[in-house]
């Protein structure tokens, strides 16, 4: 029980930490949309939570009982993080920031990272009201 509850928290808090850093590179690209030359940069959220949980099992994620079975990190790259963005467009000046896909990711990533907060913030409560006597009053 311990182990699901510790593996559950590990998991939302690692994917809590790359919703931040996802923000933080968006950030960064709508703040240099006006340097030339500047390349966007975009985070696979995806495979970054797949290779930062890899040691980590995964709520609700089947174990692979026998050698046979595939592995969930199959086909991970290990530098999966931080990618070039592609442009959607050419500009004269190299830079590669598409204000509106940015403004789309960046409201996204801010949604989903909200959600994330939420419901950790839900399980630690729960695990708090769980660990309180049932005679304090």
């Amino acid at each position: 029980m311990l182990n699901r509850l510790t593996d559950s928290l590990n998991f939302q808090s690692q994917a809590l930490s790359l919703r931040s850093e996802r923000q933080r590179l968006l950030a960064s690209n709508i703040a240099n949309a006006d340097t030339p030359g500047y390349q966007a940069r975009e985070m696979d959220f995806a495979s970054a939570l797949k290779e930062a949980t890899a040691g980590t099992a995964i709520p609700g994620a089947m174990a692979a009982t026998q050698a046979g079975h595939m592995s969930p990190a199959a086909g991970a790259r290990s530098d999966a993080q931080k990618e070039y963005a592609l442009s959607s467009q050419t500009s004269l000046d190299s830079n590669t920031v598409d204000m509106d896909r940015e403004r789309a990711s960046f409201a996204d990533n801010s949604v989903k990272y909200e959600a994330t907060l939420r419901f950790l913030s839900g399980q630690i409560k729960t695990t708090l009201d769980a660990m309180k006597s049932p005679n304090a009053s």
